[in-house]
This record gives structure tokens, sequence and C-alpha cells, in this order.
């Protein structure tokens, strides 16, 4: 579907003589998901390779909004970010706002009667259409609304810029074809469509060659990877495969689906040394008539037996979820027994969500949606579960050498702990001082630090000299190439910052914190 819009709010058409512009700025904003965080690196790689630049402050030229529609909340996130946006384009002319992903695929023609002064409206089967509709727009005066209904182009052959030059989101897949009761994505990113081994494992490799060590494997329900060829152990062999690419040290996956987790998975992750020992599995609810109620093809018994043989096989894996709270008609024994398998699951952290009623799935038009008051309570009650489970799970990891690859952003209070941060290899945030005298990483280089303190939702390590240890890494020294072709000269992390690319500005952090 392709249509064009009158908006009176359009910018204005650039000058005739191309030497009189100036390169235009970008921003891209990215709610939601990991899948769509990967696709707002495409998109700022379209616009870059379109001749776009980073905006460096604000108001950019262009302004692009990556939407989620999961949940309730995005809704008023993006029309409250773009009422705000209003007034700031009106104070300058030629600026432009772009909506993508979810949101836009779901609302279509509402995004422009509620928002006129958008420029252009793009779904998620044609990322690759965004700098055409922006010049479009430019040229006819005219916002312009294109949905398709199915993809255009793998969205891994779009040029990417990465946001990180140590670590990268690979899609193996795109789309799902489970019919879970509360979801929309299968609605708006459409069936599943496999990518051949060959393509990821060379994207992968050109990753590593840049400088990468770290991987993330992408799909809405990854190991189900292989159903459009019929290979039903594509994905375990998939991780073996990764663990043959030398320089790559650190695969991860998100996220699998309980029902379609099987054994050979287990055991590739156990027998690959650069799969890490870290899984993310998404509960949604430990009742079993819930569960049934979600059209989730698997029981809590079923979810509990799939820990019990990864913590056998990999003892010291750590486990993230997904949990809904307030699915219509869930009753307290209900709720009751998510909490039962909470209990027992010991998550290091999780995603814990309100139930959200979206229009256009089954579960909106259930009988007994809950009263907000419920679900609140509820969810009170489990996140304060959550957050106990996870800080005595942290607290056994006192004592623990761990390696650390450190990344670009430390945490809030690095200013006065002077304490840089990074991932485990079990993907626990980590921060940690550098000893008097010792050198500093660099973003993307290693250290192992002995874990002196734990919370809830991070390790700290204060190490001596003699418990310190960095390993510099390919990944570092492609930090320091990064940083001196946008700034003239390399940038230590030990002299403040984290800095990092402006490209892309994230909504949300890729990786759980919190459980609320």
């Amino acid at each position: 579907m392709s249509l064009t819009i009158p908006s009176p709010a359009s910018g204005t058409a650039p000058p005739a003589d191309p030497a009189l512009r100036q390169p235009r700025t970008y921003q891209v904003r990215t709610f939601g998901c990991q899948m769509n965080v990967h696709d707002s690196e495409r998109m700022a790689g379209m616009l870059e390779d379109a001749g776009y630049i980073p905006a460096s402050g604000e108001p950019a030229d262009v302004v692009v909004f990556n939407t989620c529609a999961v949940r309730e909340n995005a809704d008023n996130k993006l029309y409250g970010n773009l009422g705000m946006l209003a007034p700031v384009k009106a104070a300058n002319p030629g600026m432009q706002i772009a909506v993508g992903g979810c949101l836009a695929q779901k609302d279509r023609e509402t995004i422009l009667k509620k928002a006129p002064w958008v420029d252009a409206v793009f779904g998620t089967h044609n990322v690759g259409a965004l700098p055409a509709l922006l010049d479009r727009a430019r040229h006819n005066n005219e916002a312009q609304l294109e949905i398709l209904e199915s993809l255009d182009v793998f969205p891994s052959t779009l040029p990417t810029k990465r946001d990180s030059v140590y670590s990268g989101w690979v899609s193996i897949s795109v789309g799902c074809n489970n019919t879970c009761t509360f979801c929309i994505v299968p609605a708006l990113r459409g069936k599943e469509k496999d990518r051949r081994p060959g393509d990821i494992l060379a994207e992968i490799q050109a990753l590593v060659d840049d400088g990468a060590i770290e991987v993330t494997l992408l799909g809405q329900n990854v190991n189900s990877y292989g159903v459009e060829f019929g290979d039903r152990q594509a994905f375990s062999k998939l991780l073996r495969a990764c663990g043959e690419i030398k320089g790559l040290e650190r695969v991860r996956f998100t996220s699998p689906h309980p029902a379609a987790f099987t054994d050979d998975v287990i055991d590739a992750m156990a027998e690959t040394p650069n799969v890490m020992p870290q899984l993310h599995m998404p509960l949604q609810s430990g009742s079993d008539k819930v569960l049934k109620d979600m059209k989730r093809s698997y029981r809590s018994t079923k979810f509990l037996g799939i820990l019990d043989k990864v913590r056998e096989k990999i003892p010291h894996a750590a486990i993230s979820t997904d949990i809904i709270v307030g699915f219509p008609g869930e009753t307290e024994e209900d709720f009751q027994a998510t909490l039962d398998v909470v209990e027992q699951s010991r998550f290091a952290t999780a995603f814990t969500f309100q139930y959200s009623k979206r229009p256009g799935t089954p579960a909106a038009d259930l009988p007994d949606q809950l009263p907000k008051a419920v679900v609140q309570e509820r969810f009170e009650r489990l996140t304060a579960l959550q957050d106990r489970i996870a800080a005595e799970e942290n607290a056994r990891q006192l004592g623990r050498r761990v390696e650390v690859m450190v990344t670009a952003h430390s945490g809030r209070k690095s200013e006065e702990t002077h304490r840089l941060s990074g991932r485990s290899q079990d993907q626990r945030l980590v921060h940690f001082s550098v000893p008097d005298g010792a050198q500093a990483p660099r973003p993307g280089d290693l250290v192992t630090v002995t874990i002196t303190e734990a919370a809830a939702f991070h390790l700290v390590a204060d190490p001596s000299v003699q418990d310190y240890s960095l390993r510099r890494s390919r990944a570092g020294d492609a930090w320091d190439r990064s940083q001196a072709d946008s700034c003239g000269a390399p940038v230590p992390a030990a002299a403040g910052g984290g800095g990092g690319r402006t490209g892309v500005s994230l909504g949300m952090p890729t990786l759980p914190v919190r459980s609320r």
C-alpha cells in the first residue's frame, strides 16, 4: 500500500543549487525490542549512505521514530514525542519527521491524522524505503505513507551503521509463525522468513573482520530457525558453526520459545566454547490455565524441565525471562502459580509487564479483563519477589573471578565512583574500578576481576593490582579506530567517558538492569 497525503506542515523544498546545501543531519529514536534496535542501525546506515550525517546537537534536520506496538503506552510515548516536536519543527523550516516500525505498520493513516506534521510513515516490511520517502516528501511538499504487507527485501541486505564496534546484532529470521493471543507482532512482522546459513555466517565473519568479538543472533523465535527450509536442527548447527569463526569470542541469542526448545540446542550451547552461559527464556505465566488461554504451547512443568537441563549441562548459566501479569481471566490462584514458578526458576533478571490490551489481538476480546488496581498489586508482588531472587543470585557471585567485556557506557554513578562498566560472560552487569597504576581498558577490551559487592541489578569489583587482569583486544583496537575517525584521536575509556557514536539514539535499554 502506498499513499500520498497532503501535509501542510511538510518541509520546504531544498535549494536548487546542490552546492548551496549543507549535509542534512539525522537522529533515530528507538522504542522496543532488540529487533527494533537492529532495524534502527539499518535506518542510520541507509541515511548515511544517502548523504545524511549524525546530528551532534538539536534539532536534527530529520528525526526518525522506530516504534513498538506491543504495549499501550507505546502509542502514548510516540504521540507524546511527536507533540513535543511539533513546535520545534514549526521553528525550523525544512525539518522532517518520519515514523516507522511496528506502530507505523499498525496505525498507518492514523499517525498522519493525529500528527499531520509528520512527513513520512513506513512499515516493518519496507525499512529500505526511508530515504526515498523523505526525498519524495520534500520534493512534493506532501507527507508520504508507504506500508507493505510483506518484505520487499530481506533487511540484512540493507546498509547498516552499527551502534557498537565491539559487538553486533545479526538477524537470522524475521516474522513469527506462532499465534499467542496477547501478541500483535505476527500481524505486524508477518510469517517467519529464515535467512540461509551461509548468508548469516558471512555477515558474522564481516563483523569479526571489522573488529567485533561478540554477536547476538536475533529472531522472534530463534530456535524455530530452519522451519522454512525443513531442518529442525538448523539452529543448533548454526550455533556450532559460530564456534568455528576465529576471533569470535562471545555468541548470544534472543529470544527462543520454550515449546520448540530442544536438547540439541542445549548440547550445542554447552559444547561450543564461545556460546555464552546465558539464556533468555520467556515464561509469560506460571499458570497452565493462563498459558493455554495465551496459546503458549507448553506448560510450567516443561518450562522448568528445560531450565533443569540447561543448568545440568551449563551449571553457571544465568537465565532471564519475560512475564505478563494480569492476563484476562487470571485468578489469584493462577498468579500464585506464577510466583511459584519464579521462585523455582531463580531468574537472574526478568522483564515484567502488566497485561496491555492491544486491539487486533484475540486476548483483547476475552472476557474477565482485570481491574487496573488488581493488576498493579500483583505486579508489585511479582517484582518484589524477583528483586529478592536477583539479589540472592547476585550474592552467590561474591568471590568469583569473572571476565568482563568493557562497554562504552558507564553507570549513573560513574563520575563519583570512578568505575567503568561491562558485561560478564553470563551477561551480568559489572561495575569495576581500575587499580592505581594499572592500565585502563578501552571499550571492547576484556578485564578479569573478582566480584567484591553484589546488588539486585549489578555487581561490583574493586580489585587490587594483583587481582586485576587486562586483555587488550581487536575490539578495543576497533574502538580506537572509530574514535580516530570521528574525533581525530583515540579516546581512552579512563578519560571519562564512554562516549560512542551518536547516529542512533536508543530509546530503551537493550538489556534489563531492573525487573521493573
